[in-house]
């Protein structure tokens, strides 16, 4: 693991210290000991619940890129599949706006044999289904609860709101790399004049050479995707599905608390509303901004102490932990392609060697 990953991990300790402060901060005679107290008394069920929901935010990703290569004659297994959606997790927690995720996730599928071309277009379909996921369920929210979201206060308001239209041009981008595969061939060769201008890329002609036929590749998987229109709409549920699951884990802890099943549907809302507010900065995983708006959020529906300790138990479980588990598969993954790359250069050597010294005896 380079330096550069190194320094992000560092960066997202801090801020994760930080916004755990800022919320210990504005609670009144609260202490880590309470909160421990009311874990330990929780309702075991709904607890182990929650847990199911935090894995099911890589899981259900997972089964969405695996759905997705599926169509594409690319057939990875389960193990896989969860290592793709992991380093995607990890990195895109990591990193200003979600940045380091699809590369990250992009690096392990050509370890496992995958071509980038295949690899770019895969992630970038998925990332238009998992904007549409978001879309579709503030929309449903807004529709179904306008009083949940006018209960936020302004400050609140403006974030969401502010969330929800970068999502929605974000998704107009990503559309728009899909079908405009020109366009991202141009912007790339763009890129790549002006770093051999400034002499950080050496004979950028060769490399565009190269990006041609790369995005001939890519030009031809996009294609074939989208001739499977049921592979998309699979590939839209599941990442609707993701979503869920992640704001699941919310309502699993409220009611693991002694919550009351009326405003668990309320809350539910709620954390739909708190995703989609947490996109508005390019904050790694929307610390400070998400916690802001859960415990906006929350406080709505009970006393503030009760809103403060909701907030560090689900905040905990669904991205925390979430990004715990999700960086030791990044590492187990990371270590087990380095060993097998130096493996089979062992084996090579060997090869060459065993050759050597027959082509000597022949002599």
């Amino acid at each position: 693991m380079n330096k550069k990953k190194l320094g992000w991990t560092l960066v997202f300790v801090l801020l994760a210290i930080g916004s755990i402060a800022l919320v210990l901060a504005q609670a009144d005679n609260f202490s880590l000991r309470e909160l421990g107290s009311m874990l330990v008394h929780a309702h075991k069920g709904w607890l182990f619940l929650a847990a199911l929901c935090m894995l099911g935010f890589i899981v259900f990703e997972s089964e969405a890129l695996l759905s997705i290569l599926k169509q594409v004659g690319e057939k990875k297994n389960q193990a896989q599949g969860f290592l793709y959606s992991a380093a995607d997790v990890y990195f895109s927690a990591i990193t200003p706006s979600a940045s380091g995720g699809q590369p990250a996730s992009a690096y392990f599928m050509v370890k496992s044999g995958i071509h980038l071309s295949v690899a770019t277009a895969v992630l970038l379909i998925n990332l238009v289904m998992y904007t549409l996921a978001i879309l579709t369920i503030g929309a449903v929210c807004i529709i179904v609860a306008p009083k949940i979201f006018f209960g936020f206060n302004m400050v609140s308001r403006v974030l969401i709101v502010t969330g929800y239209v970068i999502i929605f041009f974000l998704g107009l981008i990503f559309i728009l790399l899909l079908t405009k595969a020109d366009m991202l061939e141009n912007w790339c060769k763009k890129l790549y004049r002006l770093l051999g201008r400034i002499h950080l890329m050496k004979n950028p002609e060769k490399r565009m050479e190269k990006l041609h036929n790369i995005m001939d590749e890519y030009r031809d998987c996009v294609a074939k995707i989208r001739g499977h229109k049921r592979a998309l709409i699979s590939a839209y549920l599941w990442n609707i599905a993701q979503r869920l699951s992640q704001i699941g884990v919310a309502v699993c802890m409220y009611m693991a608390t002694n919550g009351n099943l009326k405003l668990a549907c309320k809350l539910l809302i709620t954390q739909c509303f708190v995703v989609i507010g947490s996109n508005c900065v390019p904050i790694p995983g929307g610390m400070g901004v998400a916690d802001y708006l859960m415990i906006d959020g929350y406080h709505k529906l009970m006393l503030k102490a009760d809103a403060t300790k909701l907030e560090l138990l689900s905040r905990g479980m669904a991205f925390y932990v979430c990004v715990i588990i999700s960086g030791l598969t990044f590492v187990v993954g990371y270590i087990f392609y380095r060993r097998k790359r130096r493996k089979r250069l062992m084996e090579l050597k060997a090869k060459r060697e065993r050759k050597w010294a027959s082509r000597e005896e022949l002599n």
